[in-house]
């Protein structure tokens, strides 16, 4: 596997592993607690980089980072979205909100490691 690849597989576990945290145990939910966990998550992926690494990743580690996260993620939320409607088909409200949901993650990855990246 990759370097970039084992980024945005630890970035996927560690938003599963803040989801549950958050949801679960602090009780927040909605687009709050979605916006605060992947800006959570995309700046210790980030932080994380420049710690094991001693060095900012490279233009193209950064986008294929970027670009595995949110393709694993893209994966598990179309499985949600699946279970979803084997219980009861959701509304196109419904499949919108999962969206962005979904977006908030790559987005503030993408913020946070391509277009601004953090310096150190």
């Amino acid at each position: 596997m990759s370097l970039p690849m084992r980024y945005a597989v630890g970035g996927v576990a560690l938003a599963i592993v803040l989801n549950l945290l958050l949801r679960s145990f602090a009780k927040v939910g909605g687009i709050f607690a979605t916006l605060l966990i992947a800006a959570a998550t995309a700046a210790l992926l980030a932080l994380a980089f420049r710690f094991i690494q001693r060095r900012a990743p490279e233009p193209g580690e950064r986008w294929r980072i970027v670009l595995g996260y949110g393709g694993l993620l893209g994966l598990l939320y179309l499985g949600l979205l699946a279970m979803m409607t084997l219980q009861d088909t959701p509304s196109p409200m419904g499949v919108l909100l999962l969206l962005v949901h979904y977006l908030c993650y790559p987005v503030m990855a993408w913020l946070l490691l391509v277009a601004r990246p953090i310096r150190t």
